[in-house]
């Protein structure tokens, strides 16, 4: 069995953390999984993202430390991993980063091999889902659909498609995951 870095990514919308949710409910205990816990610059609320919150100041004193092995920016807010968050890698376990599209580049040269996840839906599906949260402007939403449709997923990216159920998603990024996890080194 091999290991490694999972780095997912998608745009908003298009139900990211809802099908990383369902994964972790769902993932065979065997597998050798670590989810990275992220560092974010908000709240945790209930039914949210489980995550170490941390001010902005507080973040940016951590990022000066050499704190992070990953950080990045997104919706105004401050993200980060933190190293021990990946110390899973050097003892043969695969580790699941719930990244950014924008920090996609950097992640992908610093670690060489990893394997990205895109999780993406129809552009109306998209659309509808973000007017549906009520949380943007319709000229944010616009401009969220244009970053998504603008965004090249790397070629050897696991493309999730998350247009139908949530369980379907799953199932797709469950299938998917266990042929890579079963691979040989």
């Amino acid at each position: 069995m091999s290991q490694g870095l999972i780095y997912v990514v998608g745009p908003s919308g298009a139900g990211k953390d809802s099908v990383l949710n369902w994964l972790m409910q769902h993932l065979p205990e065997n597998l050798p999984v670590h989810w990275a816990r992220r560092t974010i610059t908000r709240p945790c609320t209930s039914g949210s993202e489980m995550h170490e919150t941390m001010t902005e100041s507080d973040f940016n004193r951590v990022l000066a430390d050499g704190g992070f092995a990953m950080s990045w920016q997104a919706n105004r807010l401050h993200y980060g991993i933190r190293h021990r968050e990946l110390q899973s890698l050097s003892s043969g376990r695969w580790v699941v980063v719930n990244g950014s599209r924008a920090y996609l580049a950097q992640a992908q040269l610093r670690w060489q091999g990893m394997q990205v996840v895109h999780i993406t839906a129809h552009t109306d599906t998209l659309a509808q889902r973000l007017v549906s949260r009520q949380r943007e402007t319709s000229e944010e939403i616009a401009q969220r659909i244009a970053r998504a449709q603008a965004f090249d997923a790397p070629v050897d990216a696991i493309e999730i498609h998350n247009n139908g159920t949530l369980e379907q998603a799953g199932l797709q990024l469950l299938t998917a995951l266990q042929k890579l996890l079963n691979k040989p080194a």
